[in-house]
């Protein structure tokens, strides 16, 4: 799973930086922009923003501003603390993620295209939903993790 996902992340990003070094030589050098480019990188840029998010849930590396650590000194307090910040994180993903199934529900019911090469949007509008429903299971991972821990089920890994 780690390689895979290192691996779409790697070929989205090199997507993404030749599509725009390609635009950028052919704007400001040649002075011959290139008509759709922007409209083809929405796909591979909105695909890595949201794996990228889906990697760093999986991985447990978002950032975070743990302030609330700094006063709490056993391992049982910080516990609970990870476990009240999971159940927020899970409240509000999964509010965002019925926002993002209406979104996508819109999505496939208008079925819009992009203004110049008239690409469906809804591979791009999908990602969000996708993203999101992949951010919360790993979410939940986490907090079953945490609740173990705290409950002496298991060590945290």
């Amino acid at each position: 799973m780690d390689r895979f996902a290192s691996l779409i992340l790697t070929v989205l990003i090199c997507v993404v930086a030749l599509g725009q070094f390609v635009q950028v030589i052919t704007r400001y050098v040649l002075e011959i922009p290139v008509m759709g480019l922007e409209e083809s990188l929405l796909y591979p840029t909105m695909w890595l923003y949201m794996l990228g998010a889906v990697n760093a849930s999986r991985e447990n590396t978002h950032i975070r501003a743990n302030v609330l650590e700094i006063f709490l000194s056993t391992e049982k307090q910080h516990q609970v603390l990870a476990v009240i910040g999971e159940v927020i994180s899970l409240c509000v993903g999964l509010w965002l993620t019925t926002w993002a199934w209406d979104f996508t529900k819109y999505s496939i019911r208008v079925w819009r295209e992009s203004p110049t090469l008239y690409l469906p949007t809804f591979y791009v509008d999908v990602a969000l939903m996708t993203g999101l429903v992949l951010m919360m299971i790993f979410t939940a991972w986490h907090l079953l993790k945490h609740l173990r821990t705290l409950f002496g089920l298991g060590k945290e890994s």
